[in-house]
């Protein structure tokens, strides 16, 4: 039966979740040069639309369809337009109606895409970016997610513990960002010039509707009004604070002021890294797991400069890393106390570990060759990369025609 508590939380969450593109868009907004601000709002709402049809056309069913010849690959053609499913509870969702599921994993995959963005800022072609997000939203993020939570997935049937999106999510477009910011190379600039944010406010603004958001990303997960719901809200808020502290606390030692960035940053770092563990871990583990995120990607970063990687706003060093401490750590807190189906390290349940570090592998080779394949396919078809000098005078002008700011 229709619950209609739970029909009604499932529904807000889905609203909270389809601000965080919006509020990516700003976050990410900032922290580009003045010249490409309007591109990264458009490339954020440009996904929202065509990952919006995508999904009921043919990326649910590929996701969360019967599974083809029970390899636990990829779901079938049987939901195509989401055929079959309708008002009634479905095969996922025991108390709400299966639209109302289909509804909320939809804004998941707006996201994850979006995601990948802030690697190629600044330099990437928008009919490129139209067709790359395309056919990574289909052949990379549908698998996957069909590998972790579709009935059949061969993840899924290992038993992987990841509630929100620590690989399905964050991971894959990791990885995906760090494959495309290899592949098209570094930004032009001058000899003098610096990447500078353009307004940290922006950036302060998105974090702040991305953490009002993320309530949703991981409450929303439980798919009832219930205790595990409130529990994924109040570990995900604690590993976010938690988080901000300690990349605050980095950066300071290190650099010699409080940045609002490192603040902001490692917030979204405590954010990725819970996700996975949101719906099986305490508040206390969930202070280690912030405290971790915060430390880690923040060294991550320091890395990709040495590397000298211009993945432009960092996705790899706080999707990447961050989704993949966060799954890890999700086999070492996860206790039956909170979910009796996840059971980890400290739990007395050893082999967790190596389920997750499994997933972990999986997911960084697929989304790295199925990633570098599209970007070659699409650079073949239509050039990855505006010309040098449509970069200099910035893709607001040189792509849409149209600037954000009016000098």
């Amino acid at each position: 039966m229709i619950d209609s508590g739970a029909t009604a939380w499932v529904l807000t969450a889905t609203a909270l979740v389809m601000l965080m593109t919006p509020g990516l868009a700003l976050f990410y907004g900032g922290l580009v040069r003045r010249k490409n601000v309007l591109s990264i709002l458009m490339q954020c709402m440009f996904i929202l639309g065509l990952v919006s049809v995508t999904w009921v056309l043919v990326g649910y069913t590929l996701a969360f369809g019967p599974d083809v010849q029970g390899w636990g690959i990829i779901g079938g053609l049987d939901n195509l337009g989401l055929k079959g499913v309708g008002v009634d509870p479905g095969p996922y969702s025991a108390h709400i109606p299966a639209t109302a599921f289909a509804l909320f994993q939809m804004m998941f995959a707006i996201i994850t895409p979006a995601l990948i963005i802030g690697a190629f800022a600044e330099r990437k072609r928008f009919k490129a970016f139209v067709l790359f997000t395309l056919l990574w939203s289909l052949l990379v993020y549908s698998p996957i997610c069909h590998w972790v939570w579709g009935q059949g997935g061969w993840l899924n049937k290992m038993g992987v513990l990841d509630y929100a999106g620590g690989t399905v999510v964050h991971i894959s477009s990791g990885v995906a960002a760090l494959v495309a910011a290899l592949v098209l190379g570094p930004r032009v600039r001058r000899e003098s010039e610096r990447f500078e944010p353009h307004d940290v406010r922006l950036t302060v603004i998105g974090a702040g509707i991305l953490w009002f958001g993320w309530f949703g990303f991981n409450g929303g997960s439980a798919l009832a009004a219930n205790g595990l719901a409130v529990n994924a809200v109040l570990v995900t808020n604690t590993a976010a604070g938690m988080g901000a502290l300690t990349w605050l606390t980095m950066s300071w030692l290190h650099k010699g002021s409080p940045s609002v960035i490192g603040a902001v940053s490692g917030a979204i770092a405590g954010e990725v890294a819970i996700t996975p563990a949101s719906g099986f871990v305490d508040p206390s583990s969930a202070i280690v797991i912030g405290f971790l995120a915060g430390a880690v990607c923040y060294g991550a970063i320091l890395l990709r400069e040495r590397m000298k990687v211009d993945d432009a706003l960092d996705v790899w060093a706080v999707h990447g890393v961050g989704g993949t401490l966060g799954i890890l750590l999700t086999g070492v807190f996860a206790v039956t106390a909170v979910n009796v189906a996840g059971r980890g390290l400290i739990d007395g349940n050893a082999g967790q570990v190596g389920t997750q570090l499994v997933a972990i592998a999986a997911t960084w080779i697929y989304s790295a060759v199925a990633t570098l394949v599209i970007l070659k396919v699409v650079d073949a078809l239509v050039g990855l990369r505006v010309d040098e000098a449509e970069e200099e005078a910035g893709l607001d002008a040189s792509q849409h025609g149209e600037v954000a700011w009016q000098s």
